[in-house]
């Protein structure tokens, strides 16, 4: 594997380098899942690196190099098990309101070229005065409802898309206590909270099956958008026009549906570290790559806090 740098623990394997170079390493149905935000040429631009895949000059070339990564994680990731791939429509003006590019519908379509079968997505709603005030896009502001609605357009939601690669799983992901903990920001009703470490039948067990029932929703409108890793120490003046971490709800809700303790959850875009973040905390192990040296320097600094977070196995939970 061709990397700059890497920090090899017990919990967690990450590496400075392009990411389709390190998976070519990588053997054969090796992870049990992954779960990323893929880059994209036009929208953000993550460094100047000529190997960035936000570097593309349109986006035909960009998903011809996001094809080879894809073929990859095709190839290591273990038969039936679950690719998650966190994206959004694209504006194509600066004014939000003139068209959008269907960026989940490309990338859906690139997935069942290469051994994936598309299992639908979580919506991921967005508040419109945050997304106004942060991207200060006109098509937002309420001034230009009462001027012209017709040049008014929407806070873009985000999408997990959900990938099932071809094949039997051979490792069911079983939940033998059910679900042991929320990741959102909704109040737990509290009839539901008496049945938190419910031992004996989980179909019994509402505190699971209340859950269960966000995370199954279609639309996820109760993700903790600022619950994020550290970032701003990565960023590297006008080298870049993004660093904005997945949320660790997100992630969490992904890695706990979709892996078993102890499994390999991988992320070919690491950034400062999210998803390996994520991964570790809950007891699973932690793979990732990350092209840009500051994004990856950040990510040691993050996952060196992991550990201290790292959730106690439910049979813990439920000792006593």
């Amino acid at each position: 594997m061709a990397v700059a740098d890497q920090c090899l623990t017990e919990e967690h394997a990450i590496y400075n380098g392009d990411c389709v170079e390190v998976m070519r390493g990588l053997p054969d149905e090796c992870v049990h899942l992954t779960v990323y935000s893929p880059p994209f040429a036009g929208l953000y631009q993550y460094s100047s690196d000529e190997r960035d895949m936000s570097n593309a000059i349109d986006k035909d070339e960009f998903f011809v190099h996001y094809g080879y990564a894809i073929d990859e994680l095709a190839r290591i990731t273990m038969p039936g098990r679950i690719s998650a791939v966190h994206c959004m429509d694209i504006p194509l003006s600066n004014a939000g309101c003139d068209a959008m590019y269907d960026l989940p519908g490309r990338i859906i379509i690139e997935h069942e070229k290469r051994g994936f079968v598309y299992g639908g997505r979580r919506v991921i709603w967005k508040e419109p005065l945050m997304v106004r005030n942060r991207t200060m896009m006109k098509s937002l502001h309420h001034r230009t409802f009462c001027e012209d609605s017709t040049r008014c357009s929407i806070a873009n939601a985000d999408y997990l898309l959900m990938f099932r690669r071809k094949g039997d799983n051979p490792v069911p992901v079983v939940h033998e206590v059910g679900m042991t903990r929320y990741c959102g920001e909704r109040l737990m009703p509290a009839d539901v909270l008496e049945f938190k470490g419910m031992e004996g039948d989980q179909k019994l067990n509402k505190f699971s099956q209340w859950i269960w029932r966000q995370y199954a929703s279609s639309v996820w409108d109760d993700i903790r958008i600022d619950r994020v890793l550290k970032h701003r120490e990565a960023k590297e003046g006008e080298d870049e026009k993004h660093v904005h971490p997945l949320q660790l709800d997100v992630i969490e809700r992904a890695v706990l549906m979709w892996s078993n303790p102890g499994e390999t959850v991988l992320t070919p875009f690491m950034g400062v570290g999210s998803e390996v973040y994520g991964a570790v905390i809950n007891g699973r192990k932690g793979v990732g790559v990350e092209l840009k040296t500051s994004y990856y320097n950040q990510a040691v600094k993050n996952l060196a806090e992991a550990v201290k977070e790292r959730q106690p196995e439910p049979k813990e939970l439920f000792a006593g």
